[in-house]
């Protein structure tokens, strides 16, 4: 089948999140089972600076409202992957995060910026698109290019299917009523059973209605927003639409993430080589200005330092984790208060926490490698793509039953499945315990070897998922 795969983050060039990974790993798993994909992505800085023989392949026009003709240039990725980049410099030739300007605030003008994107999406799904290859589905993901599946419904023509994936429930793309003219909708889009959300048009309800199917990123994540608990407000919508809502459940790139063979780490090692393991944690706390000893758990945490992580109940019980004794590093970034209360911490405990405010990629893979125990306390988890790298590094991950955590760790009172640690309340007290226990397990070696045995024995790869996706486009094409 022809798909096209519609992202505003591509990995490893534009990156915030789990979206930019899944559009990086996904359409490769795809192309391995025969699939022919195209990855639609804005023409940011690095894209254009990775890419700089781009060649232009058509000028989509007519679009109305206000938006601008775009030019559509391809390229080539490394793995020869196709690319399809959209570029509009006045839109996305900007620094930094592809939504956040310097000041720390949206874009002023990001429903023009993502409704070019959804648009040129639509165009191309569409009897209006010039080139030679039409996709069978048009595959969106989150709110950024949710309107393509409105553009799709009021094109008249021959259409591709839209599959709409949602990566995070929480952010909706919500803008006034004017968007509606500027961005060339009709006025019959604007009603409940529409793009139309409490007064506001919202990106992410349009792909939730237009949508042909709508799929999360894991199991239990499509079951949770469903819930008026978990729903953000949409979750009445997803309730109408449950026959066409689905979830499949992330993969991992095995290559990227591959303790075996990763050049990040001091020491490659494997499931049958988990000593060498020890090499990592040392080269780590040396790194970090830790004090170098073996004989206390190292806790990680690489991730958005923000409340829907959970950081602030890790920051609530760190004394007693501290007073356990245990050592901590945290690598990330976020809210402004939740990163000054880390750096704060780091300060008060030199030598047995460390804080790295920022990201870097290769010390993520290094601190996955050389703590003993990943600390992922999330309030709500779509999927969750740091756990299964613990997994495979052997670091047995502390995790709440939600989302795809709860899909993915098995707690440690399972002797057959074990890989971690499960606690259920969003509590500070509920973690503190979940950590007690997991401090206590690495100090039982055979328990400890047995858990990391579990984790690295698991299949994370995208191979599975790309299957289960291969399944539903065929559902919605009908094809064999």
């Amino acid at each position: 089948m022809k798909i096209l795969f519609v992202t505003p983050e591509l990995a490893p060039w534009v990156k915030t999140g789990g979206l930019g990974d899944v559009a990086g790993a996904l359409p490769a798993a795809l192309r391995a089972l025969g699939h022919d994909v195209r990855v639609l992505v804005p023409a940011y800085p690095a894209m254009s600076k990775s890419f700089p023989d781009a060649a232009e392949i058509a000028r989509p026009q007519p679009l109305g409202g206000l938006l601008p003709t775009p030019v559509l240039k391809q390229a080539f990725a490394p793995d020869g992957m196709p690319l399809l980049l959209l570029d509009y410099p006045h839109y996305f030739d900007r620094p930094g995060n592809p939504y956040i300007g310097p000041e720390g605030r949206d874009w002023l003008d990001n429903h023009l910026r993502f409704g070019l994107l959804s648009r040129v999406a639509a165009w191309l799904g569409a009897e209006s698109s010039t080139l030679d290859w039409q996709p069978d589905i048009v595959h969106c993901h989150d709110w950024q290019t949710g309107l393509a599946a409105a553009y799709l419904h009021y094109l008249p023509g021959r259409r591709a299917k839209c599959l709409f994936t949602l990566h995070n429930l929480a952010f909706q793309g919500l803008f006034d009523h004017a968007s509606l003219f500027e961005l060339g909708l009709p006025d019959a889009a604007w009603h409940i059973e529409g793009i139309e959300y409490y007064g506001y048009l919202s990106f992410l309800k349009a792909g939730l209605q237009y949508a042909d199917a709508i799929n999360t990123v894991s199991p239990g994540y499509a079951r949770e927003i469903q819930t008026d608990e978990e729903g953000m407000g949409m979750a009445g919508l997803l309730r109408v639409h449950a026959g066409k809502l689905s979830g499949i459940l992330n993969g991992i790139d095995s290559k990227a993430w591959n303790p075996a063979t990763d050049r990040h780490l001091a020491t490659n090692y494997g499931v049958r080589r988990l000593e060498l393991k020890a090499a990592n944690k040392s080269a780590l706390q040396a790194e970090l200005g830790l004090e170098q000893r073996a004989d206390l758990p190292l806790l990680a945490v690489v991730s958005r330092l923000t409340e829907q992580k959970g950081l602030d109940l890790l920051l609530e019980v760190a004394p007693q984790v501290f007073a356990l004794p245990a050592q901590l590093v945290v690598l990330g970034s976020g809210t402004p208060a939740l990163e000054h209360e880390c750096a704060a911490l780091a300060r008060q405990h030199r030598g047995q926490c460390a804080v790295t405010i920022g990201f870097d990629e290769a010390l993520a893979h290094r601190i996955e490698a050389g703590a003993d125990i990943f600390v992922m306390p999330s309030r709500f988890e779509p999927c969750g793509l740091n756990q299964m790298y613990s997994l495979r590094y052997g670091t047995p991950p502390v995790v709440r039953a939600t989302g795809g955590l709860a899909d993915t760790v098995v707690d440690a009172a399972d002797p057959k499945h074990g890989n971690g640690f499960v606690f259920g309340p969003a509590t500070a007290p509920a973690l503190l315990q979940a950590l007690r226990r997991a401090t206590a397990a690495w100090r039982d070696p055979v328990l400890w070897r047995r858990l990391q045995q579990h984790g690295m024995a698991r299949d994370s790869s995208w191979a599975d998922a790309a299957r289960h996706y291969a399944a539903l486009y065929q559902r919605l094409t009908g094809s064999p």
